[in-house]
């Protein structure tokens, strides 16, 4: 059975430029790591459960907020791990210094017998469309550069 995620792009738009709400995850792997190792919060999800509904479900559970508004589909996209990722979109604004997540555990170091906690993000930061580029995994990169398209298609039509 292939794996499943469902997640959440949250957007803002901060002096005339669209910003995205990107997570980067907790743990020793990623602690020293940055480019391409930022995430929009996601998780997975069972074939019976609606993916939007986990969306918001792992939103929550990764940032500690709940998001509301007129959720934008994406187009679904496959990861180098082969994890089938169904994003959405949702314009809204949280403070990244009261994010919390939830933990997972870890053995660590490995093969040492000794289990650590830790949280599944460890924080997160708003950036504009060209940063955000560099910081998103290669595998979700499509799914902002479909957001920061329709958002600017959006925008040259109200503007003329």
């Amino acid at each position: 059975m292939e794996k499943k995620s469902a997640g959440i792009l949250l957007f803002k738009k901060l002096n005339n430029e669209y910003h995205f709400l990107l997570v980067h995850p907790g743990g020793p792997l990623w602690a020293k790591r940055d480019l391409q190792s930022w995430s929009i919060p996601k998780g997975e999800f069972d074939d019976d459960e609606d993916p939007l509904l986990a969306a918001k479900r792992e939103f929550r559970e990764e940032t500690g907020f709940t998001v509301t508004g007129d959720f934008i589909e994406l187009d679904h996209v496959r990861q180098r791990s082969g994890k089938i990722v169904f994003p959405w979109a949702v314009e809204g604004d949280i403070d990244i210094s009261k994010i919390r997540s939830n933990d997972f555990e870890l053995e660590w170091p490995p093969k040492s017998g000794e289990k650590k906690y830790y949280p599944e993000i460890d924080r997160g930061e708003w950036f504009p469309f060209e940063v955000a580029k560099e910081k998103i995994i290669q595998g979700q990169l499509s799914v902002l550069e479909q957001l920061n398209r329709m958002l600017n298609e959006k925008d040259s039509v109200s503007n003329t």
